[in-house]
């Protein structure tokens, strides 16, 4: 009887030996099936549902699923690029060059002329006047148009700041993103308030341009006569006669001593490393003072032109 039961128990085994295989066989090819949810990270992974057959939390091999996360991923990218697109349409690229020139013009100007006022407060010292009286005036100005030159700095850079920001919010940029562009009487009144005020600053600024070139023009005749010094064939004047003459210019009240400096002193002086700095240093002050001017020009027409259309038209431009 025991070997019949063993008979018959190895071949309900036999028999079921298949059913396990095709099981087996089943499962990889549900593995091989997979369906990534996530872009990254290790996580749950789906497989299609069968009778017997459950979610897997388990990663598989390296390798598997790449195609789907790299279409995630250059979706993604493309999102990215359309978005950094539609920005840079919508930009007011006149205000941000204006922005630029009106930073590179005022740090050109702040820098240059700070450092331009004190090597001329040492030229007027060492050479032009040896009594502390006659120059104390003069030393009392310089330092406060170096004062002033601070305050200049940090009101330009902010107004700049405020300038470029205004820009942005009155260009076609809010309407191509959020839809219709409306305008309130508020955004109205503090587009035409910074409109008044630039233009306020333009005139002004037209000033400070033109008293920037006095002293290159001072400097410049100086030089000039240097150069004349230096080539006496090019003159008819005798050289000592040619000077130059600081109370002439009014820098020094008329009863200073010795007040000015003639032939090869003078020369001498042309060809000192401070006077040369000092020269170069108001020319670069002279062209920081052109560039804000123009940067405030700019602000001025974008500003104005952007105004007319809110009021006019209720709708951006890409100022």
């Amino acid at each position: 009887m025991v070997p019949t039961k063993l008979s018959l128990a190895g071949d309900s085994m036999l028999s079921a030996t298949p059913v396990v295989v095709v099981m087996w066989l089943q499962r990889m090819v549900l593995l091989s099936q997979c369906v990534f949810l996530k872009p990254e990270g290790p996580e749950l992974w789906q497989f299609p549902q069968s009778p017997g057959n459950r979610a897997i939390h388990r990663a598989p091999a390296p390798g598997t699923c790449h195609a789907t996360s790299q279409v995630t991923k250059n979706k993604n990218k493309k999102g990215l690029l359309e978005c950094c697109a539609r920005c840079l349409i919508g930009a007011p690229f006149a205000s941000l060059v204006a922005t630029g020139l009106c930073f590179f013009g005022v740090a050109l100007f702040c820098g240059c002329g700070h450092e331009a006022l004190t090597g001329t407060e040492q030229l007027i010292e060492t050479y032009f006047s040896k009594n502390y009286q006659d120059y104390e005036y003069l030393i009392d100005v310089i330092h406060a148009f170096q004062y002033v030159i601070y305050g200049t700095a940090s009101f330009f850079f902010l107004y700049g700041a405020l300038l470029l920001a205004e820009g942005f919010y009155t260009t076609g940029a809010v309407r191509q993103i959020f839809g219709d562009y409306k305008t309130t009487i508020c955004g109205k009144g503090l587009s035409a308030t910074f409109v008044g005020i630039t233009y306020v600053l333009t005139i002004i600024w037209l000033v400070v341009f033109a008293c920037s070139a006095v002293p290159v023009y001072i400097y410049f005749n100086t030089w000039t006569t240097c150069q004349s010094i230096a080539n006496p064939s090019k003159t008819s004047a005798s050289i000592g006669t040619l000077c130059a003459d600081a109370r002439m210019y009014g820098v020094l009240p008329w009863n200073a001593f010795p007040g000015k400096v003639c032939g090869s002193n003078l020369l001498s002086i042309c060809k000192t490393s401070e006077f040369q700095m000092t020269f170069h240093l108001f020319i670069a002050a002279f062209v920081g003072a052109a560039a804000t001017l123009v940067s405030l020009l700019t602000f001025m027409i974008a500003a104005t032109y952007n105004f007319a259309v809110l009021k006019l038209m209720g709708r951006g431009t890409k100022f």
